[in-house]
């Protein structure tokens, strides 16, 4: 078992919809555990929020996965009645509660359908309730006294893991030397280590070579056309 093997195994696996595995650090570990809890939640609503490219996506994910949720976008919001919206599941998500706010009386409508119906509501966003800007009293007081759980910027060794574990998902073995180079490089987002290791796996096939330091180097050169890295 290689350092980088054993890095990865330090965090807990919980699958995901997706079918990947969602690795659990301190800085996600209390809002996974609320997750745990459900149904058994204090209220109809609960609001996971936090930076972008913290994983809070990838959590309503594994949240659908466990509870058998659906997912409702801002689409569906406006144009659902909250009985159709709901169809028989047991809970909702919805996915970047910021979008949703601009149409507050819809919100307000499934908020109550989803209580009345002994259901639950997973809300992700970039800041807690008490900080969104809602004018319909009602709704402000409803998601005013929702349970609120932060998600903290994922720090250098649940990037490396990450790492670690997409690369093994796609069978490659990839050296520490590589893996803390990335780490030196990257942006520290989740998104951003997914997307550097499919353009890494993707530059060793088309040049036919091995993942070394050198290859993945090539592909930090070209920031202008990797402004995600």
């Amino acid at each position: 078992m290689t350092a980088q093997t054993q890095l990865a195994l330090e965090f807990g696996h919980r699958p995901a919809l997706s079918g990947e595995d969602f690795l659990v650090a301190p800085c996600n570990a209390e809002a996974v555990a609320w997750l745990d809890r459900w149904p058994d939640w204090p209220g109809p609503a609960l609001v996971v929020h936090g930076p972008a490219g913290c994983g809070k996506t990838h959590l309503a994910r594994v949240f659908q996965g466990m509870s058998g949720a659906k997912a409702i976008t801002h689409e569906m919001l406006l144009g659902g009645n909250p009985l159709d919206l709901m169809d028989g599941a047991p809970a909702v998500v919805l996915d970047g509660a910021e979008e949703y706010l601009g149409a507050e009386e819809a919100l307000l409508h499934l908020y109550n359908w989803v209580h009345q119906a002994g259901g639950r509501m997973l809300m992700t966003s970039l800041s807690p309730p008490a900080r969104w800007r809602i004018c319909l009293a009602d709704l402000r007081s409803r998601l005013k006294a929702a349970t609120a759980v932060g998600v903290g910027a994922p720090d250098d060794a649940l990037i490396a893991a990450v790492l670690v574990k997409l690369f093994a998902d796609r069978q490659l073995k990839v050296d520490e030397e590589v893996i803390g180079y990335m780490l030196s490089r990257m942006e520290r987002t989740l998104d951003a280590a997914r997307r550097l290791v499919e353009a890494v796996d993707a530059r060793a096939l088309a040049e036919r070579r091995n993942i070394t330091v050198p290859l993945v180097g090539r592909i930090f050169q070209h920031r202008e056309d990797s402004s995600w890295i």
